[in-house]
């Protein structure tokens, strides 16, 4: 096929299709193992979208592959035909029945975010995935999706009523329950769909036929099973079994992987909203085994879940950034923790219940440490369950728990059995597993170390997948408990259903899709599953040479490798967190944190002259990056996406130029320091409007933004004209960073940061010291950044201590200490950037370090009223806390202070001052943060500690923000006062 029919195909949608190599690779790839280059992608906008997309399939001999999320983990995704993304357009909740409890959506609604429009009904949709605050419905109706809380709530197929979408003919159909009178009535007709209903007639009615199926398929009593298409269940309705339920082929449409049909909307049933009262029980195991016989015990209890975590994974949370927090309630270093969660509809029932588990399980002699979590903490502990996935990628090298055998499933009860047999299995190979998941449904995650690059880790791949059917196939497990059969397990469902039933299958594919329109090669005719892989074996990866130390992660290439598709990076503003804002604010895979990491991985491979990273491909996917530093944190992978993006503008610059823009960004500080000469002639100049408007044309900024001006005089300047009021009885010292935007831009804020500081007791220093380096990472001269780092560890190492720490009030330049420059200094000052990295510090964090040690205490502050909406830093989120700033501004005992729940501000340097960045910019704003500014009242005050953030706001909202320094200095009473009270106090206590 040529572009040309392409061509036209794109002219006639009313959507979008794309067949550019750069857009085929973000797209070539799930969250498994597989990659294929798919011939185009489709972002449909209609229902006549569709139909045309299945006529040119049919025309041309192409096939369509039905995608949301893209978090697949069998390669349900990955196909050589026009991947069809629906995440974009078919997202509405289109009807909320709440008296018959039901719900309809298009494919593309987030779960998490169907349970928020919900919650006002008092309904819920209860299959949970791991990935549930960014899978959407079609995706789990794909896969037939269960999740943590499937002993309550069982499958996605448990909950489907009804589909309406199209036959791979173009027709239109609806499935739902039909009595025994209508199904005959389908039977009847010349239509696709007559046919579909009379082949399953034919096929079901054969008494060895139904035989044969109950006897090969899985046992009835797994609640979780995805292997092949659903048969076994339809069996079991009407007509083909008295007293059946009534037939309904939603039954074999979830699950079917997108294979039978294209879905355009779900019904669904929903249940009444959880019981109000949760509480997790975390038992501590010394072993895998002792733990699942302990889920026996916990199963007893009717919990909502029951949830297992190995010493893997908890290894693995250690040094996740995210994560860390999360382990709050790991005593000591278990072999394996189970986590039941108990529901109930009051608190007393709650404790009796999670206390009478945890003695039944200490008399079995069973566990150490049984710590029961409540309220807010469960999040903590469900978060850190959840990232598992993500963060068994963080192994550095090639060698990675792979997703071969992962999601198997058996009988809960034959459970402790065949994890014993399987870890034996795996021994036999001198292999280890991986341990988590769903031990209360019987079906455990579980993930051998293979190196896929190489020839012996492919083989073994397939050999591994061979054996663990085997030992399914032994306890009549199903091989796919949620996950789907896809391209990974599709080539032994023959095995495991037996040959006559996998005839029936085929059958029963080629009459749904004669012509494989929909999701070819997926269930039935797959190919091998070591094929199509997305790390082929000998193939090496490349090594570059880099201006940051990449040695961690074993270098460049493997820091993008790190990510495994999870597509944790697509959650949108209504889940929380700063990652990936501009995906949030466009809702384009292409401007994920997946797909950066997709497109580096790919062209970094490929054939190169001088420098390997001259791709422009590179280049347009990293545009939209705001380096906010958020998948550092957030991604369980923990891929440093900004720092990436700044290596690779380095190279990108090495072979192109550096654009006029980008060096006259980089180079603010020097601007700054010529104009703060005549800082005045400066401030008329971009204030005046005809020259503001030039010079923004000029440099390539957004004319409808404010330039930032220069003060009267710098905060060095200021301060060597200081006096300081501190006296010798000063509470300590502490050397304060005065970077580039503080000294020239920012500079009352400045002064008044080093009033707080002294008139809280302390002796503020100014050391000898040069900007940040900020402003050329920020543009990807690295070098340049390199040599500044070089500098400043230079000429602070020997001064800045844990006694004598320096702070700053900027994040973004002060957490540079703490991040970048570790990474950019030489090996012989890595030691020592490491120690100045823990003592350079927020002056917030300095200020909450005193406070815990009763150095400032709220009688320091005034007890006026005050309401203070705080939006955090970037940088600060990923790389410190926004808790100190907010615990520092609560410090005046009737301050309140409410965090807004924004990711980024959209600003992010100089990336909202660009002309082509504007419009992004401000989308970001507008997701969470500049809604919520324009509701509050004016005596609320706004409060953010960075510089960019609070001219975010001022463009966006004509609101003026604060840094929490001039919040708490205008707080900060006279000290002659506080003394006078004091000794008010004593004399009262004394009478």
């Amino acid at each position: 096929m040529n572009n040309a029919h392409l061509q036209q195909l794109s002219r006639s949608l009313k959507g979008e299709l794309f067949y550019d190599k750069t857009v085929r690779t973000l797209y070539a790839t799930d969250a498994s193992a597989y990659r294929e280059l798919p011939l185009a992608v489709a972002i449909p906008e209609t229902n006549e979208d569709l139909r045309k997309l299945i006529a040119f399939a049919n025309e041309h001999g192409t096939s369509l592959i039905p995608r949301t999320a893209g978090t697949s983990l069998a390669g349900q995704v990955v196909g050589k035909g026009i991947v069809v993304d629906v995440s974009r357009k078919f997202n509405q909740v289109l009807e909320v029945n709440q008296e018959e409890r039901w719900v309809k959506v298009q494919p593309g609604v987030i779960r998490d975010e169907l349970n928020m429009h919900l919650a006002p009904y008092g309904l819920y949709f209860g299959p949970e995935t791991s990935t549930a605050n960014r899978a959407m419905i079609g995706g789990m109706v794909g896969n037939n999706s269960c999740g943590s809380n499937s002993v309550v709530y069982g499958s996605a197929r448990d909950h489907l009523v009804e589909v309406t979408g199209f036959l791979s003919d173009g027709s239109e159909v609806t499935f739902s329950e039909l009595t025994a009178e209508e199904f005959l009535q389908k039977c009847e007709g010349t239509a696709l769909e007559n046919e579909l209903y009379r082949q399953i007639r034919e096929m079901l009615s054969d008494g060895q036929a139904q035989q044969e199926i109950e006897a090969e398929y899985p046992k009835p009593s797994i609640p979780r099973r995805n292997t092949g298409y659903a048969i076994d269940l339809l069996a079991r309705m009407e007509p083909f079994k008295e007293g059946g339920k009534p037939f309904n082929f939603c039954e074999l449409i979830a699950g079917s992987e997108g294979t039978l049909m294209f879905i355009t909307e779900i019904k669904m049933s929903c249940d009444p909203l959880p019981p109000k009262y949760k509480g997790l029980v975390c038992g501590h195991f010394n072993t895998i085994d002792e733990s699942l016989r302990a889920n026996l015990i916990g199963l007893k209890y009717n919990p909502s879940a029951s949830e297992l975590m190995d010493h893997f994974i908890l290894e693995c949370t250690k040094a996740n950034i995210s994560q860390r927090e999360n382990r709050f309630f790991v005593e000591g270093d278990p072999g394996a923790i189970l986590v039941v969660e108990l529901s109930r509809d009051s608190q007393e029932e709650l404790h009796r219940d999670a206390q009478a588990l945890i003695e039944e399980m200490k008399a079995a002699g069973l566990g150490y440490h049984y710590p029961i979590v409540e309220g807010e903490d469960i999040k903590k502990v469900w978060t850190l369950r959840k990232a598992g996935l993500g963060l068994l990628s963080n192994i550095p090298g090639d060698a990675k728990p792979a997703p071969v055998i992962e999601d198997t499933a058996v009988d809960v009860q034959d459970l402790p059995a065949y994890i014993a047999e399987f870890n034996k299995t795996l021994e036999q190979y001198n292999m280890s597993c991986v341990h988590y998941a769903h031990a209360g449904s019987g079906e455990l995650h579980l993930r051998p170390i293979l190196d896929l690059k190489t020839e012996e880790g492919n083989k073994m791949f397939h050999t591994v997948a061979d054996e663990i059917a085997k030992l399914v196939k032994k306890y009549k497990g199903s091989l796919s408990g949620e996950h789907g059969d896809g391209r990974l397990r599709g080539e032994f469902i023959r095995f495991m259903v037996g040959e006559n039933n996998y005839e029936r299958l085929k059958e029963l594919k080629y009459t749904w899709d004669p012509k494989g329109v929909f999701n070819p090669n997926k269930i039935v005719d797959t190919p091998p599953m070591n094929t199509s892989m997305r790390y082929m074996p000998g193939i090496e990866t490349p090594e570059v040479d880099t201006v940051f130390d990449f040695t961690d992660t074993q270098g460049y290439i493997r820091a993008a490798e790190f990510c495994n598709g999870s597509g944790d990076c697509r959650k949108t503003e209504k889940s929380g967190g700063t990652m990936c804002p501009s995906y949030m604010a466009t809702r384009d895979e292409k401007h994920t944190t997946r797909a950066r990491a997709n497109v580096l991985r790919e062209f970094l491979r490929e054939p190169y002259e001088i420098n390997r990273f001259n791709h422009d491909e590179i280049y347009e996917v990293m545009d939209l990056c705001l380096s906010c530093k958020a998948c550092k944190s957030e991604c369980p992978s923990n891929v440093d996406m900004a720092k990436l993006k700044a290596e690779f503008l380095q190279h990108y610059y090495d072979a192109n130029g550096v654009p006029a823009r980008a060096k006259l960004i980089a180079n603010f500080s020097t601007m700054n320091k010529l104009a703060s000469m005549v800082p005045w002639a400066y401030n008329a100049f971009v204030k005046f409007p005809p020259t503001a408007y030039l010079f923004n044309k000029l440099s390539g900024f957004a004319t409808e933004r404010s330039t930032p001006t220069l003060h009267s005089t710098t905060l060095k300047k200021w301060f060597n004209k200081h006096q300081s009021i501190v006296n010798s009885k000063a509470k300590g010292q502490v050397y304060f960073f005065a970077d580039e935007f503080t000294d020239y831009n920012d500079t009352p804020i400045g002064i008044k940061a080093v009033e707080l500081l002294e008139r809280l007791g302390y002796e503020v220093i100014l050391p000898k010291h040069i900007e940040s380096g900020r402003t050329y990472l920020s543009k990807g001269l690295v070098r340049e950044a390199k040599e500044i780092a070089i500098r400043n560890v230079n000429l602070l190492k020997d001064i800045v201590s844990e006694d004598i720490p320096m702070v700053g009030i900027e994040p973004s330049t002060i957490l540079t200490f703490r991040d970048e420059y570790i990474d950019l200094v030489p090996g012989y000052l890595k030691e020592e950037a490491k120690i100045l990295g823990k003592n350079a510090m927020l002056v917030e964090e300095f200020l909450l370090k005193e406070m815990k040690k009763g150095n400032i205490s709220s009688d320091q502050f005034t007890k006026e009223q005050k309401l203070i909406k705080l939006h955090g830093h970037c940088h600060q989120k990923a790389l410190s806390s926004v808790g100190p700033t907010k615990q520092l501004l609560s410090l005046p005992e009737n301050y309140e202070v409410h965090m807004i729940p924004s990711g980024c501000c959209g600003m992010a340097g100089s990336f909202g001052y660009e002309q082509e960045h504007y419009e992004t910019s401000m989308q970001v704003g507008e997701l969470v943060l500049f809604p919520t500014v324009r509701q509050q009242p004016e005596e609320v005050a706004i409060a953010a500690p960075g510089t960019s953030c609070r001219h975010q706001i001022m463009d966006g909202t004509g609101r003026k923000a604060q840094h929490p320094v001039e919040l708490l200095l205008e707080a900060l009473v006279d000290h002659e006062q506080v003394a006078v009270k004091k000794e008010e106090k004593a004399v009262s206590s004394e009478q």
